[in-house]
């Protein structure tokens, strides 16, 4: 066996400890060894094992609180019990804690042999099925979250480097970014991916019911509660709860996710006793939580708490290398739902989309991309089919109004400035001084603002 397996032995017994010491050493393993519960738990702790091999009878702690701990702290570690003879039924009680298998004193070397064989190959191959599943699960990514540049690349490391722990994540944004997506792809890329992924927008369900669809109620709790009801919380339990819009919670429902976040009970409306849930919670936010905290509207210690770790989705307008793909994207799903054959999209239309800041980010384009599906006459989107909205960029137009909730005056022009720079490139093949001439601007103030906007990262023809 490979000399890269780590065993820990464990047994009060100092001859025993030495004997299989000795013995898996020149069967080429790694071993460690500790006489009592303690010094176990705390070289699990430092280091990772493929095996733990323990007594079960030691003073004060037992092999089967060894047993649950690692259980507990690395549940793919196989742990093989020894038991004598007279004991055999707490071996069983082990087997049914979890334990891989069980040896009964005295045993012959070839026995333990071929347990601990059997044993590392099983690790081994549930190791390999934890690495090709992640494998799946990240080429799955793109069925969901779509984008090559810089700005995604970054989204995608950071969510297959937070999917792999236990902590609350706040993921924050423009409207319409993505950040379900993202949630959806942090939890598939986890080891609850088999569980259930629950969503609910905190700001779609009035404030009187949605601490009952979050908590449950139980029967006539209010007017209406015919029968108990598990709420959402329960639903998740040991996957993943999804709170999109989290700062829309009122002060009320924002003391009661801490309470749920601390102590890992949640309480049913009208209940009197707590039901613990084991629960990974993701929330999301178009809001700047910060100013929310500031001004008394959120709590801070709520937002400390769901803040563990954050991934901020840029606008669409930021990463507009992007959008030729996303057209794709969207091109062959509306294809396929709406049993269209299209194979593309003319250039003139895609210039359109190239220069629109597009308010409502990845959504919008989705929007933009099924219409015109749906009312293109050819096998081809031409500029036609756009929407009225995309033929006419809100920034330049004297129609056009300034957003109740105000507008993003610099994002605006940068995207309108960045299509028309896109476009002259198009128009030139590429060649940046002809592009410049297109525009009346001099060659360096051409490089210049494409290097403002992020647009000069391939090189192109100057002359």
């Amino acid at each position: 066996m490979s000399e890269e397996s780590r065993i820990l032995v464990v047994d009060d017994e100092r001859s025993m400890r030495e004997f299989l010491e000795i013995f898996f050493r020149r069967e080429g393993y790694d071993v460690t060894t500790a006489d009592n519960v303690e010094s176990a738990l705390v070289a699990v702790d430092a280091d990772d094992f493929d095996l733990v091999i323990t007594d079960i009878q030691m003073p004060e702690r037992s092999g089967l609180d060894l047993l649950y701990e690692v259980r507990e702290v690395s549940p793919e570690t196989p742990v093989i019990m020894i038991t004598a003879f007279a004991t055999t039924e707490n071996a069983i009680a082990a087997m049914k804690q979890g334990a891989y298998d069980y040896i009964t004193k005295p045993f012959k070397v070839d026995e333990i042999r071929v347990v601990v064989e059997k044993a590392l190959e099983k690790k081994t191959l549930t190791r390999e099925n934890r690495r090709l599943k992640t494998e799946l699960r990240s080429q799955a990514r793109s069925r969901s979250l779509v984008g090559t540049g810089p700005a995604m690349q970054r989204i995608y490391d950071l969510v297959a480097q937070v999917a792999a722990t236990k902590s609350n994540v706040l993921i924050s944004g423009e409207s319409g970014t993505g950040k379900e997506l993202v949630a959806r792809a942090i939890h598939e890329q986890s080891d609850r991916t088999e569980r259930p992924f629950v969503a609910v927008n905190c700001a779609a369900i009035p404030e009187n019911l949605l601490e009952s669809e979050l908590f449950g109620h139980v029967k006539g709790a209010f007017t209406g509660a015919v029968q108990n009801k598990a709420g959402l919380f329960e639903t998740a339990d040991q996957g993943t709860l999804f709170l999109d819009e989290v700062g829309e919670l009122s002060p009320t429902l924002q003391v009661k996710l801490l309470r749920v976040i601390q102590d890992k009970c949640i309480r049913r409306v009208g209940g009197t006793g707590d039901r613990r849930v084991d629960v990974r919670l993701l929330a999301a936010t178009n809001r700047k939580l910060e100013e929310e905290v500031s001004e008394g509207r959120f709590r801070e210690d709520l937002y400390y708490r769901l803040n563990v770790i954050q991934i901020g989705l840029p606008p669409l307008r930021e990463r507009p290398e992007d959008v030729p793909l996303l057209v794709h994207h969207f091109l062959e799903k509306y294809c396929a739902e709406l049993g269209k054959r299209i194979r593309g999209i003319a250039d003139d239309a895609l210039e359109c989309l190239l220069g629109y800041g597009f308010p409502g980010n990845v959504r919008e384009l989705e929007n933009v991309i099924e219409r015109a599906v749906a009312l293109s006459r050819s096998d081809v989107i031409e500029r036609d089919a756009l929407s009225p909205a995309v033929l006419k960029p809100p920034a330049l137009s004297t129609e056009s109004r300034i957003p109740s909730d105000g507008a993003d005056l610099e994002g605006m022009l940068a995207s309108y400035e960045r299509g028309l720079l896109m476009e002259a490139l198009q128009r030139t093949g590429g060649i940046k001084k002809r592009a410049a001439q297109l525009l009346g601007v001099s060659f360096r103030s051409f490089r210049y603002r494409l290097e403002k906007l992020g647009l000069d990262e391939t090189p192109a023809g100057e002359s």
